[in-house]
């Protein structure tokens, strides 16, 4: 299995381990857990989940 770098450069993967680990490294790098989603209200992700945890905990 091989994957292309954000430089061009393939990669070879040996193992599934390896390459799920390739995979959370790259969303890791370049999703922004801080920024505002319109599909959530404008809150960051971070925030949703924090206000979706009190709703829970609340019963609501």
């Amino acid at each position: 299995m091989s994957k292309l770098l954000e430089d061009g450069i393939k990669r070879w993967t040996v193992t599934r381990d390896a390459a799920r680990q390739d995979v959370f490294e790259y969303i890791a790098l370049f999703y922004n857990p801080q920024r505002k989603r319109t599909n959530n209200g404008m809150q960051s992700p971070v925030d949703y989940e924090i206000r979706q945890r009190k709703l829970n905990q609340a019963g609501v």
